[in-house]
């Protein structure tokens, strides 16, 4: 039933997900909702960033036909949101996040081969900036390296032109801080810290969480990779960097210092990519349902545990 509803792209579905996102923002940041003017809006800008990144999200999709006309996407991206609601605490993992979105974006419309230095210029920059909010977004320059292989690999222009994007944002950090700090960088601007201890998802939920998650992603992924070849032979490279960005993000939240379930909000927009074409081409009703039913029900059954 879920999936019928949202079978089609309709704006109300957009809708749904959005007052879904809303009411479990409020939840999740409710204590800080009335803690004095600064917090409340420092929440209401985290809450403004949330909500875009869901928008953001069905533009990208429809205007790159990532997938068929319907809503899976934003469906699923908003599921995992309710599976990870710690993602909606943290102002600069949702910044990074935002940005590294912006840049997938950039190298996504390189199938048009239109603007392609400006582009490459704008992913670089953006994945730089993203690294000045968490240090391992910088990994996803590798999408840069792998669009270049797809799209520019003989013209050596473009291949020194995303390292000016990320020139350019360590240019705008020296005059940042050389304006504001008076000193040329702080410690602070680069925090490289990094763990391997998985401790602190050995609980009843977090297992859960996590078994449901790689469970899927591994069995839609396989799905993915098998029906690219079917794909439209100009938006073939496209579907491969979203496979790509979901990799780099797994690996990011691998070695991301602090494991509270945040760490893995860079993997909700590739993934929600590759769950709706899972969803879109199996013929099964139910089994679609199966899908969606485990990423509603194990927040739920998580807080019973």
């Amino acid at each position: 039933m879920i999936t019928s509803i949202f079978s089609k792209s309709k704006p109300i579905n957009f809708i749904f997900v959005a007052v879904y996102v809303c009411v479990l923002f409020v939840v999740t940041n409710y204590s800080l909702l009335f803690s004095g003017v600064n917090s409340s809006l420092a929440t209401f800008f985290k809450w403004a960033v949330t909500l875009f990144l869901v928008f953001l999200i069905d533009f990208i999709v429809s205007k790159n036909n990532l997938t068929q006309r319907n809503s899976y996407a934003i469906m699923t991206f908003g599921l995992l949101f309710g599976m990870f609601p710690e993602t909606m605490k943290h102002t600069n993992l949702l910044l990074a996040n935002l940005f590294i979105i912006f840049a997938l974006r950039r190298l996504i419309s390189l199938h048009s081969n239109l603007h392609i230095k400006k582009k490459l210029f704008d992913a670089a920059f953006w994945i730089a900036l993203a690294a000045l909010f968490y240090f391992w977004s910088l990994l996803f320059f590798a999408l840069v390296i792998v669009a270049l292989i797809y799209h520019s690999q003989n013209d050596f222009k473009n291949v020194i032109i995303p390292f000016m994007g990320v020139a350019t944002v360590f240019v705008l950090l020296l005059v940042y801080n050389i304006s504001v700090e008076d000193v040329y960088l702080k410690p602070t601007n680069f925090k490289r810290y990094a763990s391997l201890d998985f401790t602190a998802y050995n609980s009843k939920e977090n297992i859960l969480k996590f078994t449901v998650l790689f469970t899927s992603y591994i069995w839609t992924l396989v799905y993915y990779f098998k029906n690219i070849p079917d794909k439209n032979k100009k938006l073939k490279p496209s579907y491969f960097l979203i496979a790509w960005a979901s990799m780099i993000a797994i690996l990011v939240a691998i070695i991301a210092p602090v494991k509270n379930g945040s760490e893995f909000l860079f993997l909700f927009m590739p993934f929600s990519i590759i769950m709706a074409n899972y969803i879109e081409v199996i013929s099964e009703r139910w089994f679609k349902e199966v899908f969606i039913a485990l990423l509603i029900l194990v927040p739920i059954i998580g807080l019973l545990l």
